[in-house]
């Protein structure tokens, strides 16, 4: 069950990065355009949150009950598991990173529903989801990074 877990986890990833994009590049082409915000311009935003809380929940079941997570502090103990790069890594930064990520896509998310101009409504949600996809692109385990890589898609080595 752990292994379908992380390859459904590693799978998820893509459609978090593909919906980000797609809620740049719609916010993005709204900023100056002085169009009203429409139920076109939310999907995006409202698809990533959605995934994003997907994948929240499916790595907080990988944290709970993998071996990189609460197991490793527990059996390693939180100052060896902070002086090893690969332990902080998945016990600290990939939960750390990934969780600011899902709140600043949920604080990009409620300035839809504000109300307040919708060229406002624009930067938010474009400013929000660039920061988050930029933290989530630095705590993924990209296959080019030592030790922490996982491959791109579930079963690839």
């Amino acid at each position: 069950m752990q292994q379908g877990l992380l390859h459904l986890h590693n799978f998820l990833r893509w459609f978090v990065l593909i919906f980000a994009i797609w809620t740049i590049f719609k916010t993005f082409s709204g900023m100056g355009s002085g169009r009203a915000f429409t139920k076109a311009d939310k999907r995006p935003a409202m698809f990533l949150m959605i995934t994003c809380d997907i994948q929240l929940l499916l790595g907080l079941v990988l944290y709970m009950t993998g071996a990189w997570g609460i197991k490793n502090i527990q059996n390693q103990g939180m100052g060896a598991v902070m002086k090893d790069s690969v332990s902080r890594f998945w016990a600290v930064e990939h939960i750390a990173g990934m969780l600011i990520a899902v709140v600043l896509v949920h604080i990009g998310y409620a300035a839809i529903k504000k109300n307040i101009a919708d060229s406002a409504k624009f930067k938010k949600v474009f400013w929000f989801t660039l920061i988050a996809l930029l933290i989530i692109i630095a705590t993924i385990p990209w296959p080019f990074r030592e030790m922490i890589g996982r491959p791109l898609f579930p079963g690839m080595h």
